[in-house]
């Protein structure tokens, strides 16, 4: 927040800015509060509910490797997480992964594991076929309909 008693950064002649021009700028930075007092007039503004969390990164990608990877994805079936939790793909630290890439599944054969609340829920495939990706790493935070594996039915 600006404050009168802090002089403005630069000392050029420039027009005040209006009211829209400040709303404007409180929503660019996310700020919640901002107050600017300029040429004897205040303007205060405070946003209600400003948004918490930053807006979303996008990756850039080349545009020839997307045609060709949705292409060749289309016909795989995501196998998505029920809950919010944290991703495991074996039932102990040391033990092996309960499936990896390539290998053949049935229907209602445990793939992971999620935890949630301390409790440790065993996702199964809802299809047989072959496990074409693992998109998540093991012990990492999953949320609600996040895709964990892609699944090549058979």
């Amino acid at each position: 927040m600006a404050s009168a008693k802090r002089p403005p950064r630069a000392a050029t002649a420039r027009e005040p800015l209006t009211p829209e021009q400040v709303v404007e700028l409180a929503a660019r930075h996310n700020l919640a509060e901002l107050e600017i007092e300029q040429g004897g007039v205040r303007i205060r503004v405070v946003r209600e509910h400003a948004p918490a969390v930053a807006p979303p990164s996008f990756r850039a990608e080349p545009a020839s490797a997307l045609p060709a990877e949705a292409s060749t994805e289309s016909h795989l079936v995501a196998i998505e997480a029920p809950m919010v939790g944290t991703f495991y793909r074996a039932p102990a630290p040391d033990a092996a992964p309960f499936v990896a890439e390539g290998d053949l599944v049935q229907e209602g054969q445990v793939l992971c594991v999620i935890e949630a609340m301390k409790l440790m829920n065993e996702i199964e495939a809802k299809a047989g076929g072959r496990i074409a990706r693992v998109l998540v790493e093991n012990a990492q935070p999953v949320e609600y309909g996040q895709p964990l594996f892609l699944l090549e039915p058979r």
